[in-house]
Parts: C-alpha cells; sequence; structure tokens
C-alpha cells in the first residue's frame, strides 16, 4: 500500500480551518506555544515545607511485612541487581499432637536492600507468593554515604506504615477464588455438622 504525498493531503484542518502551507508554520506554532506558557505565572511548591501529592501507586521504597516472609528467597533470586540480602537459620517445632513428628522452619535472621543499587522494577514485589513486600510513597531517604543506603528489616518495617490501603475491589468484580474456597469450604462443614446434629436429635428421640 503507498503512502499518501504531501501533496495529497487535504487543504483543510478537520475542523474546517484552512491549512497552512507556507514554510515555518511549524516553527511559529512552537514559538506561540512558548509564549503562552511564558506569559503564566508558574506555581511552586515550596518543599519541604510542602509535602508533595504523591499518586496512590508511587514507587518510593520496598517496605517489608516479615510476618508473611517464609524465606522462601524468590525476591532475592529473581532481583537482576542482586541488592537484596537475606540470612536465615532453621528451627526444630515440636509436634503438635502425641506421637507426631518435629518439623523445621525457615527463621528470618537478616533482610536487607541496598538501594544504592536497587532500580525499583518491583520484580521482588511481583513474585513475593505470600504478600511481604510493598510499595511504599516514601521518598525522603538520601544519605551523605552511600554505603548507608543499605537498609537492614527494621528500617523496611517501619516504611510498612506508610504503605497506603489497596484500593476498594469492584463490586462486580468476581469474588477471589482463595475467599470462594474458603466459603465454600466453610459451608460444607456447617452443612456436615447440621447433618451430624440431625442424626444424633434422631437417634435420641425413639429413646
Amino acid at each position: 500500500m503507498a503512502l499518501p504525498s504531501p501533496d495529497d493531503r487535504p487543504s483543510t484542518t478537520p475542523s474546517g480551518r484552512p491549512r497552512a502551507n507556507f514554510p515555518g508554520s511549524g516553527l511559529a506554532k512552537g514559538l506561540a506555544v512558548t509564549l503562552r506558557t511564558m506569559t503564566r505565572r508558574s506555581v511552586t511548591a515550596q518543599y519541604p515545607d510542602a509535602q508533595p501529592e504523591l499518586p496512590p501507586r508511587s514507587r518510593g521504597v520496598i517496605a517489608l511485612f516479615e510476618e508473611n516472609c517464609t524465606v522462601c528467597m524468590l525476591c532475592a533470586r529473581e532481583c537482576p541487581d542482586w541488592c537484596i540480602y537475606i540470612d536465615s537459620h532453621k528451627e526444630t517445632v515440636p509436634a503438635a499432637a502425641p506421637g507426631g513428628r518435629e518439623r523445621s522452619r525457615n527463621v528470618l535472621d537478616r533482610f536487607a536492600i541496598d538501594f544504592s543499587l536497587c532500580m525499583y522494577c518491583g520484580i521482588c514485589i511481583e513474585v513475593c507468593p505470600f504478600d511481604a513486600l510493598f510499595w511504599s510513597p516514601e521518598f525522603e531517604y538520601a544519605e551523605t554515604d552511600i554505603l548507608e543506603l543499605t537498609h537492614e528489616r527494621d528500617k523496611l518495617r517501619e516504611w510498612m506504615w506508610t504503605v497506603p490501603e489497596p484500593p476498594a475491589l469492584d463490586p462486580r468484580a468476581e469474588e477471589p477464588k482463595e475467599i470462594a474456597a474458603a466459603h465454600k469450604a466453610a459451608e460444607k462443614a456447617a452443612a456436615a455438622q447440621a447433618t451430624a446434629e440431625a442424626a444424633a436429635q434422631q437417634q435420641e428421640g425413639p429413646q
């Protein structure tokens, strides 16, 4: 398919105005925009006295909710900059019931992020299967020494309090699969309990 040549363009714009074809028309339009902008009064936010209004999904820093962390190491393995450092050890959990066997679990010792290397791609947050990492809009964490940009889990946990609440779900959206499965299991358990109680009442009736 052949492209139309400049000579085939209509002589009027879509609004019906005659199209300008004289040389330098684009430059004149650009200068007109510049002049209009120069005559407007500028509005400057006096930071830090006036805090900026950040969008709800701003990428400031990464916050850690360590109660959800299972030390699966997915975030550290998927990080393209290798800026996440995790240390852990194993602990033995005694059997919950007599005759059961002991189990081992990972205990988090260190979770640190080097923000001098982080490129804020968000891959660690996306791959975390247990929702232990979140975006925080906090951005005031500059340091005079680059070595101090490696923040440990205490600081990451402190930033957790600045994470905004998630947006409300669409009321017409489908129920999440996890919640639907939990409701179905609860209804099945309630039905089984009601059936057992009805059977017990029938057995007590003839006596």
